[in-house]
């Protein structure tokens, strides 16, 4: 079904920068998060929804479409985050190609880079669509603005069309998500939903409900600086010990060596002189047990390392990030089958591979609150590459509506 308001809220939302701060001390780490927000908020009050609120502690705003049926049931949430990915997000200009031919590359507003469909196949999938993409110097943010578009969109259908019969339903509109500290401040008990489900995947038919099992950890080197021409066992170079540890890891365990169920050690920052260094990384694997045999790897090589200096010269500092959320919803299938079924009714091939990551929903389903993910149609996220396609957008909303048609159903 084509939703009019969608495209325009959609190019609203993502000329807002709402880039997230890993490096900020406040909660939500940026207040250009909270300004976007408010817009949200504003929209919402315009559009009737009810209980619209903002959850200061929890950084979250929350709004309810009422139920239009006389019996209760289960309470179904839907949850989208504000915040922008670490890349450029001042001053998008969103572009559009509509009726698209499959073949064509899109060059991305003035600049040098291009859409390649040799480079990026499942453009070839959207011959005939419109694709909406950005400048080449800036994301385009559909990583979350197409779920909170999506979302936004979707109580304005249901509270414009009555005759589909549904409970009460719950929104919500989170902070910092790309810099995964969010989540953690999330009132259950406050959105009031039994269940949930996140809107932040790619293209149609996919659905999360298995993510990696995370951790990570910082390294901390301190070396000895002594002048070059008598360095002879004196010199303990902290960067040559911070390229030793990291060449003491399995080498093929790395993002870009690996697919599917396959975990990695990621170097992401390396700083460093001759008398200390700092190395951050993350930890990827979908089993528990694999996730604690990857720790326990680093935990004995830093050993190993400070036994041959004789002291403590590498500080680790290691932290669980968030778990395979498949663990947890193994107990809650009724919640994933809802979404299959709303997938089947519209006609999606359903995909189902695990993914190669986390959502807010791998830990809100550690909190009590089951939290698949949904597709929202975004495409090669985090980049001036990144993507969107207007009917993926809409068919995300046809599968909300369906998902909360059935769920009233199955409750009377």
């Amino acid at each position: 079904m084509e939703y009019p308001n969608l495209l325009p809220r959609f190019l609203k939302y993502v000329k807002i920068n709402s880039r997230s701060d890993e490096h900020a001390d406040r909660f939500p780490s940026t207040q250009r998060e909270v300004d976007f927000q408010m817009v949200i908020k504003k929209d919402l009050e315009e559009l009737g929804l009810s209980d619209i609120h903002y959850n200061e502690k929890a950084g979250v705003l929350i709004a309810e479409i009422p139920s239009n049926v006389d019996y209760d049931m289960p309470v179904m949430g839907f949850l989208a985050h504000c915040d922008t990915a670490d890349f450029n997000s001042e001053n998008i200009k969103p572009q559009i190609t509509e009726n698209y031919d499959g073949e064509s590359k899109i060059q991305l507003g003035d600049s040098e880079f291009y859409l390649d469909p040799a480079v990026f196949p499942n453009m070839k999938k959207y011959k005939g669509q419109t694709i909406i993409s950005a400048s080449g110097d800036t994301l385009l943010d559909g990583d979350d603005k197409c779920g909170v578009s999506e979302l936004v969109t979707f109580a304005e259908y249901l509270l414009a069309h009555p005759e589909i019969k549904h409970g009460r339903i719950r929104l919500g509109f989170t902070p910092d998500e790309e810099i995964g500290t969010g989540a953690g401040h999330f009132d259950v008990e406050d959105f009031g939903a039994d269940f949930a489900y996140t809107v932040d995947g790619e293209a149609p038919g996919k659905l999360d409900w298995g993510t990696f099992s995370a951790a990570q950890f910082g390294l901390d080197i301190q070396g000895v600086n002594v002048h070059p021409a008598v360095a002879k066992g004196q010199m303990i170079n902290a960067i040559q010990v911070g390229i030793n540890f990291q060449n003491s890891l399995p080498q093929n365990e790395v993002p870009e060596q690996t697919e599917g169920r396959e975990g990695f050690y990621h170097l992401m920052n390396f700083q460093g002189t001759v008398d200390n260094a700092h190395l951050d990384y993350i930890i990827r694997d979908f089993e528990r047990d694999g996730l604690e045999a990857r720790k326990n790897l680093v935990k004995s090589i830093v050993k190993k390392m400070n036994d041959e200096f004789g002291e403590e010269r590498l500080k680790l500092k290691m932290w669980d990030q968030y778990y395979n959320m498949a663990d947890e919803l193994k107990k809650h299938m009724e919640v994933v089958d809802l979404a299959r079924d709303a997938y089947k009714a519209e006609g999606l091939t359903i995909n189902e591979d695990p993914v190669r990551g986390g959502t807010d929903g791998s830990q809100l389903t550690y909190m009590g609150l089951p939290c698949p993910n949904l597709f929202a149609g975004e495409e090669n996220m985090h980049g001036r590459f990144e993507y969107t396609v207007l009917e993926s957008m809409w068919k995300a909303v046809d599968v909300m509506v369906k998902m909360a048609e059935l769920h009233a159903e199955r409750s009377k």
